[in-house]
C-alpha cells in the first residue's frame, strides 16, 4: 500500500474496508464466500456495476479465503480433500467458461435476482434438512466411486459458472451437495467450501486478470483498500467457528441470506421479466435441492 501510494484511496472507497471487516469474517466462518456479502452490498446498495463486482469479489476471496485456508490446512481442520480435488477441477473449468460465454450475456438487474434468489433457495433447503437437529453425519463422503466423482464435477462445474456472474457459487454449491447428498457434517463442509472458494477464486481472478485483461480500475481499486482488512478477517472467522456447532452455522447462514433477499426487493425495481426469472431460479434451486436431499436420504437409510 505504501509503495504504490494506495493510501489515499481510503478517502473515497473506505465503506467497501468497512463492509469486507463483516464480509471476511462470514466468508472464513461459513460456506458464503466474501463475495456473498460483496455482491449484494456493492450492486444493491452502492449502484456498482456487477462486473465490477464479480471481479472485485474473485479478486478479493483469492487473498482472503486463501488467507483462511492456510489457516485451515495450518491447524489440521477436517476437511473433504476429494471433494477439494474434484469439484474444484469442475470449478476451474466452469468459472472459465462462464467467465467467456455465460457473464457476458447476463444482464446487470438479472445477475442481481439471480444472486439472491439462488441463494435463499440454498437457504430453504438447509433449513428444511435440519429439522431434525439429531440427523446422523459423516465426517466425511462415504463412498467417492464413479458416480460420485460424477457428482462432485459436475457441482463444480456448475458452481463455476455461478461464480462466473456473481463472484461466488462453487463454495454454497458444493456445501449443498456434500450436507444434503452426502450427509457430510457442516463443521466439514464449511472449511472445504472455504478452500474450494478460494481456489475458484484464483483461477478466475488470473483468468479474468492476467488472460483476459478486462478487470477495471475501479474493482481494483476496491480490491486494495480491502487487502488489509481480509487478510486477517477471514483466518479469524476460520478459527471462530472451528469450536461452533452446526446448528449454530446453518442459522448464522439464515441471516446473512434473508438479509441479502429482503434487501434486493426493496432496492431493485422489480419487472414482470425480473419477477418470472427470480420466481424461476428460486423454483428450480429448491429443486435441486430437494433432489439432493431425498437422495441423500435413501443412501443414509440404505447403509
Amino acid at each position: 500500500m505504501g509503495w504504490q501510494g494506495n493510501w489515499v484511496l481510503f478517502v473515497d472507497r473506505w465503506f467497501m474496508t468497512l463492509t469486507m471487516c463483516f464480509g471476511s469474517f462470514i466468508a472464513g466462518a461459513t460456506s458464503e464466500g466474501g463475495g456473498a456479502v460483496a455482491f449484494p452490498v456493492m450492486t444493491l446498495g452502492f449502484g456498482i456495476h456487477p462486473a465490477v463486482a464479480r471481479d472485485f469479489s474473485l479478486m478479493i476471496q483469492a487473498v482472503g479465503m486463501t488467507s483462511a485456508s492456510l489457516l485451515i490446512f495450518a491447524f489440521g481442520i477436517p476437511v473433504e480433500r476429494r471433494a477439494i480435488v474434484i469439484s474444484g477441477i469442475g470449478g476451474a473449468i466452469g468459472i472459465i467458461l462462464g467467465l467467456e460465454f455465460v457473464a457476458p450475456i447476463v444482464s446487470p438487474a438479472y445477475a442481481k435476482t439471480f444472486f439472491t434468489s439462488l441463494w435463499l433457495s440454498f437457504a430453504v433447503a438447509l433449513y428444511w434438512v435440519n429439522r431434525d437437529q439429531h440427523r446422523a453425519t459423516n465426517e466425511g463422503i462415504p463412498n467417492v466411486a464413479g458416480r460420485e466423482r460424477l457428482f462432485l464435477f459436475a457441482i463444480g462445474l456448475l458452481g463455476g459458472c455461478v461464480s462466473s456472474v456473481t463472484g461466488s457459487g462453487l463454495d454454497i454449491l458444493t456445501f449443498t451437495m456434500l450436507t444434503l447428498l452426502f450427509r457430510v457434517n457442516e463443521k466439514v463442509a464449511t472449511p472445504t467450501s472455504v478452500v474450494l472458494m478460494a481456489s475458484n477464486a484464483l483461477v478466475g481472478a488470473i483468468w479474468q486478470g492476467a488472460i483476459r485483461q478486462e478487470i477495471s480500475a475501479e474493482a481494483i481499486e476496491y480490491w486494495w483498500v480491502c487487502v488489509p482488512v481480509v487478510v486477517v478477517g477471514a483466518p479469524l472467522g476460520a478459527y471462530f467457528i472451528r469450536q461452533r456447532t452446526r446448528e449454530f452455522i446453518a442459522k448464522l447462514l439464515y441471516v446473512s441470506i434473508a438479509a441479502q433477499f429482503i434487501g434486493a426487493l426493496l432496492i431493485i425495481p422489480l419487472t414482470p421479466g425480473l419477477i418470472v426469472a427470480s420466481t424461476l431460479t428460486l423454483v428450480a434451486g429448491i429443486c435441486l435441492f430437494a433432489i439432493m436431499a431425498s437422495r441423500g436420504r435413501r443412501c443414509e437409510t440404505a447403509r
